[in-house]
């Protein structure tokens, strides 16, 4: 990882009853099946929920790191994206959707009691902490002054408006293989070479070129994480990465999607040139 919050563990607060934001998801029966508590610091709220019957555990990378090896019916994740560097929030985000069931949700709890954001030094441990605002584009299911709490489920769980856009309404059967708060990849219908990828944004979009400055990030932050997810399954020896711009370039859906085409040693008999294929007579120079 790259730029990150190295002390934001010590926001953690010892408590002796259930956390505000896991009153209101329980209260409002929405912790089911089999539960993860995401950033759980000293893991409160699975103590107190696991005794009343509730099949929970809780992940934390400073208190409780070791990291869950099966999928969830439900998460929770309280007050951590709040104390993350964007990089940071987007890789939780990503890990979240990848550790949930298909039809599973997740509630995210985010303070609405900042005034002032960035880095302080924190009162007890004089360490440089930091505090950020984060709102997030899921349904919000509860707000107060102090409190949102938000539910999210995988793109293609969510009912939309009818749609002739294969990429808006993914169908509810397709592996979505990363998912982030702007965009989600899957693998390609009709794959040039095992493992080919596409990194989709979830507005729908024409052309790459008018995608706001943050969903172009947010796609190659994705495209990024699901070159390791297809490097750990596939193994290629390479990749080709690359965008079609309008008709003339080869683009036939009318969605912005990038390809993460995976390379094999003799897929091809002289792979020189690469992308400069698109035009084959001046591949080679």
């Amino acid at each position: 990882m790259g730029t990150l919050n190295q002390f934001s563990h010590l926001t953690a607060k010892e408590r002796d009853s259930l956390s505000f934001p896991a009153r209101i998801v329980k209260e409002r029966g929405l912790l089911t099946g089999e539960i993860l508590d995401f950033g759980c610091g000293f893991g409160k709220d699975v103590e107190i929920l696991k005794s009343q019957g509730f099949q929970i555990e809780g992940y934390d990378k400073h208190y409780f790191p070791k990291y869950p090896d099966r999928k969830f019916d439900t998460i929770i994740c309280f007050y951590v994206l709040n104390v993350l560097l964007p990089e940071e929030q987007a890789l939780v985000l990503i890990e979240i959707s990848s550790l949930l069931n298909a039809s599973g949700k997740a509630y995210f709890a985010v303070r609405r009691d900042l005034v002032y954001e960035g880095f302080r030094t924190h009162k007890i441990h004089q360490k440089p902490t930091f505090q950020t605002n984060v709102v997030l584009p899921f349904r919000s299911i509860f707000k107060n002054d102090n409190c949102e709490i938000y539910e999210y489920q995988r793109f293609n769980q969510i009912q939309r408006p009818s749609s002739e856009c294969p990429f808006c309404n993914p169908d509810i059967e397709t592996e979505l293989l990363l998912e982030s708060a702007q965009a989600y990849s899957i693998l390609d219908k009709f794959p040039v070479n095992p493992g080919h990828t596409l990194i989709i944004p979830k507005r729908h979009v024409l052309d790459y070129f008018e995608l706001s400055f943050k969903e172009q990030s947010s796609c190659f932050f994705l495209l990024n994480e699901a070159k390791k997810e297809i490097q750990k399954r596939f193994n290629p020896d390479g990749f080709n990465v690359g965008i079609n711009i309008g008709e003339k370039a080869g683009q036939t859906i009318s969605h912005v999607h990038i390809h993460l085409i995976p390379r094999y040693s003799g897929d091809v008999e002289d792979p020189r040139g690469g992308v400069r294929g698109v035009v084959p007579d001046r591949k080679l120079y």
